[in-house]
């Protein structure tokens, strides 16, 4: 079933004095891909900024924009309305040997690294290998590590931040879907299946009601190769639907971040994050 969704995200910094100036990068523009269609997008910056768009290394739509007027808060709200149409991905069909043929081996290597948001502590790399033993296919494997981590690491927020690796979110057994979302990238990876990060939106409600705003925000979900792109949301244990929106794909966080970017003037800012998700049809 498809579904019209429109996405509010709304970001605002107040500095402790004024900022004389902010250069930014945005990633807050859903894909257009065979699941999903931009129909409208809009990012708005207050104070009226000067704005560039291109698109990443990874094929993700990015503004930047700068503000060189002294300012105390700046407001960004991107809105975008998007229609979703998903069909169930295939089963999984790309061999252990396949994985290894140059042409996957090359094509992905950067979704082949470890880096440190990413690398496996060594006791859950050693019970990935574990499973990667017992499964005859990548496909399968890959789904029953994303199991693991719904079952083993639970959904706390706060229980860790923005920049925390992944081995954090392990010890601990606790994390967000950002944590999840590194973990079983970081674990498929140590095994030779490429894997990337996927960052956007989703309705939280199950049968959304048309024309209901409710409270949102950005959720993390992972993609593993299987002669194309499977995606799989291991913090509610199920694949993407089209409760779905995908903004940006990359190694990890660092590549999707939906604002970054550096400023002059005060030592201290805060920010705060606003979304809102309403199907329209």
């Amino acid at each position: 079933m498809s579904m019209q969704l429109r996405i509010a995200h709304t970001t605002s910094f107040e500095y402790d004095g004024k900022a004389v100036a902010s250069y930014n990068q945005a990633r807050l523009t859903p894909l257009t891909n065979p699941e999903q269609i931009v129909v409208h997008t809009r990012l708005e910056v207050t104070p009226k900024p000067w704005t560039y768009e291109h698109r990443d290394y990874f094929g993700t739509q990015v503004t930047a924009f700068e503000v060189v007027d002294p300012h105390e808060s700046m407001t960004v709200v991107a809105t975008s309305t998007v229609q979703t149409n998903r069909s169930p991905a295939p089963a999984p069909r790309a061999t252990w040997e396949s994985l290894t043929d140059r042409a996957v081996d090359d094509r992905w290597t950067e979704y082949l690294t470890l880096p440190e948001l990413v690398a496996p502590p060594a006791d859950f790399a050693a019970r990935v290998k574990e499973i990667a033993a017992d499964h005859a296919l990548p496909g399968a494997a890959a789904r029953e590590v994303c199991a693991m981590v719904h079952k083993e690491v639970e959904f706390v927020p706060g229980a860790t931040h923005v920049s925390s690796p992944a081995v954090h979110a392990w010890q601990q057994r606790a994390g967000v879907c950002q944590d999840m979302a590194h973990l079983v990238v970081g674990g498929l990876r140590s095994v030779g299946i490429p894997a990337r990060y996927v960052s956007g939106y989703f309705h939280p409600h199950e049968a959304p009601v048309v024309g209901e705003p409710v409270i949102g925000e950005s959720h993390a979900w992972i993609e593993w190769w299987d002669d194309g792109w499977h995606p799989f949301d291991p913090t509610n244990d199920h694949e993407p639907c089209d409760r779905y929106v995908t903004v940006a794909t990359g190694r990890d966080y660092g590549d999707v971040r939906p604002i970054s970017g550096i400023y002059s003037g005060p030592g201290t800012s805060r920010m705060t994050v606003e979304v809102e998700v309403t199907r329209l049809a």
